[in-house]
């Protein structure tokens, strides 16, 4: 009776010890294509859009930030859209929530400079005329962010004319249509606030120019609301972006000022000094003059 029992015992352990063909929590390994995560991610395109000129390591780090930057430029793009239409439906909190990943999504772009650091004008220059005209200057994806913070030039839509794909037509219904500024201009007037009608009623696709009326908004606005006010919420959630979008031009601006010095820019611009101004320009400019009479 007693080996009986041991042998049953025995017999069931090895049962419970026998392994399964997969375990439940093991992840699976073999596909017959490419991996659902590859195929949702498509890491396999972009690590093969890496195509340097050079054999320089420096380039290597600089086309992978741009690129890196290029995406944050299409995602901070989307957000801004999204807040948008949230806006033009009245859905103020949900238009924050973009907003608020906006600004997000910006300090991980802002972020990028950090790897720039190290480059020196030998750095660069190893691999800088193999550049040939490419230029920053010439990003469609960061011309988009400033159509939709109100910066419009039409000669700056005539570089992208050739740009593959529907991207071009994109510009051009960013250039025309409102900017994510006129939208929540139209979105506070509909709440009551006595936003000038020469500024709802101007040419979208044209930068826009501060308002004293505005500036007189945003003053009765913020002595009107307390800190937990979505209204008051909404101002500085556009007080964050302009900032981090001023932020992101002085990387830029410093980055280019200690890998070149005051060259002039691959793209024939005149590097630092166009820089420079382009610095000078501020998003939202009534929300920073209120401050002043708040």
């Amino acid at each position: 009776m007693r080996g009986q029992g041991t042998g049953h015992h025995t017999e069931a352990m090895t049962s419970r010890r026998k392994p399964s063909p997969r375990s439940p929590s093991a992840p699976r390994v073999e596909f017959e294509d490419t991996t659902p995560y590859d195929a949702y991610v498509r890491s396999s395109t972009l690590a093969s859009l890496q195509r340097t000129l050079t054999d320089e390591p420096g380039e290597y780090m600089f086309l992978v930030c741009s690129q890196i930057m290029e995406l944050y430029f299409n995602l901070i793009a989307y957000e801004w859209r999204t807040a948008q239409r949230f806006l033009r439906e009245d859905d103020l909190d949900e238009a924050l929530v973009a907003l608020r990943r906006a600004n997000d999504h910006f300090t991980a772009l802002n972020a990028s400079w950090i790897s720039f650091r190290w480059m020196t004008p030998t750095d660069f220059n190893a691999f800088r005329d193999a550049l040939g005209e490419a230029s920053g200057f010439q990003s469609f994806l960061y011309r988009h962010l400033e159509f939709l913070l109100g910066f419009k030039d039409p000669a700056l839509l005539r570089p992208h004319k050739n740009v593959a794909g529907d991207h071009y037509d994109d510009l051009v219904a960013a250039f025309e249509a409102p900017s994510l500024y006129d939208d929540v201009l139209a979105y506070l007037s509909r709440k009551g606030y006595p936003v000038p009608e020469d500024v709802l009623g101007r040419d979208m696709a044209t930068t826009y120019e501060a308002h004293d009326g505005v500036e007189d908004v945003w003053v009765a606005l913020y002595g009107a609301t307390g800190h937990v006010d979505p209204l008051r919420q909404l101002g500085e959630a556009l007080t964050d972006a302009a900032q981090q979008f001023s932020d992101w031009r002085y990387w830029h601006l410093m980055a280019v000022r200690r890998a070149m010095g005051a060259k002039g820019g691959t793209g024939g611009s005149a590097g630092l000094a166009w820089l420079e101004r382009s610095l000078q320009r501020q998003a939202f400019p009534e929300l920073w003059s209120a401050r002043t009479r708040i």
